[in-house]
């Protein structure tokens, strides 16, 4: 066997991953069974972080197994100096990638081959302005990030005046965003009479094909008026709800893999549950992805709310207390009894109220399967992780129920706990000393409104840019400001057991 193909780690045979190596998997491993030289593009993804090969390409792959739909392949994309480092781990292996599957009663691995391309990272992004506007692509996806928007978290409205934004307006055929990137091959594509392409969101956010279409016809209206309103009425915006717990990928990650026989520089880990809600709103048509499990609905609304405010908000809930007490993991954050209450009584008294049931899944079924998923020890899923971009993560998941809960005057007790819990970690140091590494883009500010906040600590909730009108709420502000001076000065633990206990 050639030596570029294989090497020996730990007394196994590991095989490079590659186009002509998946013959000499071992035969436990899936791969595409289907022709990939026969595969042309349809969708170009940008950002092509885990969620795409854990959910796009997956879901692809599965019919492209069924001999359909072959013209939909992927081409991948990034606009960020990281994404070149990616390009090129992808070339190396043909585009190839390999998902684990981790179920708590073992793990399985699938080669994954639905992607074919990956665009050049370039200044400007010429290439991929170009890709874009070729007739063949029909779909842009993107997985930007929660807080890759552009959205002014208190206001909720395009931020015009970001720097990245008044870079694109002055050099619409040189962007430096994403967006803007879009505009310019949707500008090309009007000119050239192609005709529009689905701008598909895949992040986490509720609403995110109506902030995606925010985000892009505001950018193209500071550009050109008329493109903007070619854009908004030709261009479709699907929204869209994902759930699938997909870890970081680290050395833990690439290590398993090889135990596996793969050597593969760009593996994915997931749990073993998978879902994907989609508006049937695809302006140049879209795979039939109903054939492989996703969900089509115009209820798509309410099962994101039950995904965003119990499983994202949820996972707040729990990491902010783990990281205080230095627990390493989601699973074993889920074995504290204290955060295991905080996580069940937030939610069914806090959260559950606002959330109505989907098809075949009400609140209370969905909770206890959350419990069940977050307390997967296989996952491996980091607390650090999971904490990482509060900022974004606390103003898009957990504010927003704070606010209902005010309008409904519901209980805001155990939410006020949770923000206090936050204020806490952001100080930047766990309860046993341990220094928290920075873990938001706004980490420094952070950090210091967090430690002004020990002692005055409605300051905390002075950030708009985080929590908007919140600090208007009296009876809010009153509860967080008891519950991080209780925090401060009885510790994590024994307030979790005050409040889970009353």
């Amino acid at each position: 066997m050639d030596e570029l193909k294989t090497f020996t780690a730990d007394d196994a045979t590991v095989i490079r991953l590659s186009e002509t190596s998946l013959s000499d998997l071992p035969e436990s491993i899936k791969r595409p069974k289907y022709d990939r030289s026969a595969l042309s593009p349809g969708i170009v993804h940008i950002g092509l972080g885990n969620f795409q090969r854990a959910h796009q390409a997956w879901y692809l792959q599965r019919l492209f197994n069924l001999g359909l739909d072959h013209d939909w392949a992927v081409v991948g994309a990034g606009v960020r100096p990281y994404d070149a480092l990616q390009r090129k781990k992808f070339l190396q292996q043909d585009f190839l990638s390999t998902l684990i599957e981790l179920a708590p009663t073992g793990s399985s691995a699938e080669v994954i081959g639905s992607m074919i391309d990956y665009v050049p990272v370039e200044n400007g992004h010429s290439t991929l302005i170009s890709k874009m506007a070729d007739q063949s692509i029909r779909i842009v996806a993107l997985t930007v990030t929660e807080g890759g928007y552009y959205v002014n978290p208190a206001t909720r409205d395009f931020d015009i005046s970001h720097p990245d934004i008044q870079h694109d307006v002055a050099n619409m055929d040189r962007p430096y965003t994403a967006f803007g990137a879009m505009v310019a091959a949707l500008k090309i594509r009007r000119e050239r009479g192609f005709g529009p392409f689905t701008c598909q969101s895949c992040d986490n956010l509720q609403d995110n094909g109506t902030v995606l279409r925010r985000t892009v016809v505001s950018l193209a209206r500071e550009f050109d008026p008329d493109l903007a309103e070619w854009i908004n009425m030709n261009c479709t915006f699907p929204c869209s709800m994902v759930d699938c717990i997909v870890p970081t990928t680290g050395p833990d990650e690439i290590a398993l893999i090889q135990k596996f026989g793969i050597d593969d520089a760009v593996p994915v880990t997931h749990e073993n549950f998978r879902q994907w809600v989609v508006e049937d709103k695809f302006c140049a048509g879209r795979p039939d992805w109903s054939r492989v499990g996703v969900t089509f609905s115009d209820k798509v609304h309410d099962y994101e709310a039950m995904k965003i405010r119990m499983l994202n908000a949820g996972h707040q809930i729990v990491a902010n207390s783990g990281e205080i007490m230095s627990i390493e993991t989601i699973a074993d954050c889920l074995t504290h009894p204290l955060i295991l209450a905080l996580f069940q009584k937030v939610q069914r008294e806090e959260i559950i109220p606002h959330v109505k049931p989907v098809p075949d899944m009400t609140p209370i079924e969905y909770l206890k399967l959350l419990v069940q998923r977050f307390s997967n020890p296989s996952v491996g899923d980091t607390t650090r992780r999971v904490c990482f971009d509060g900022s974004s993560r606390h103003s898009g998941f957990i504010v927003p129920i704070i606010r209902i809960g005010l309008n409904a005057g519901t209980s805001i007790e155990g939410l006020a706990l949770v923000e206090a819990v936050w204020a806490r970690m952001c100080e930047g140091t766990r309860e046993d000393g341990s220094i928290i590494e920075p873990n938001d883009p706004f980490w420094n500010e952070l950090q210091s409104v967090a430690r002004a906040a020990r002692y005055r600590p409605r300051v905390w909730l002075e950030q708009r840019r985080v929590y908007g009108d919140i600090i208007d709420s009296v009876d809010f502000v009153k509860k967080f400001e008891y519950w991080l001076n209780e925090i401060w000065s009885i510790g994590c633990e024994s307030v979790l057991e005050s409040y889970t206990t009353t």
